[in-house]
């Protein structure tokens, strides 16, 4: 798989609405299923089924803390891309949100 085609499939991770906001939450540091799901307003089993999908892909770890599995991002560089993206916005949010290329599916 060409570099290009790897980068596109990290990119999906980041892609889902969901999945953003999970990764955003943990931003700021580990988070149960219950704390995530709380902070955005998505269901436990919605949260649970994204954080499977970001662990299978390597983006997020957990830990067994007492009775709860704990979240985290697997890597610092992950809230450094973020607030990359945080920074592109600041100057050209406007661009995309009327981009005709990136229209929402839903």
């Amino acid at each position: 798989m060409g570099s290009s085609q790897l980068q596109a499939k990290l990119f999906r991770g980041f892609s889902d609405r969901s999945r953003l906001a999970i990764l955003e939450i943990l931003r700021e540091g580990a988070r149960a299923v219950g704390d995530i799901a709380d902070a955005n307003g998505l269901t436990q089993p919605n949260v649970s089924n994204h954080l499977n999908c970001l662990s299978d892909c390597g983006l997020v770890i957990s830990e067994q803390k007492g009775r709860f599995i704990h979240y985290r991002l697997c890597d610092p560089r992950i809230a450094q891309l973020l607030e990359l993206a945080d920074e592109l916005l600041a100057r050209s949010a406007h661009r995309i949100l009327n981009c005709a290329n990136y229209r929402e599916d839903g």
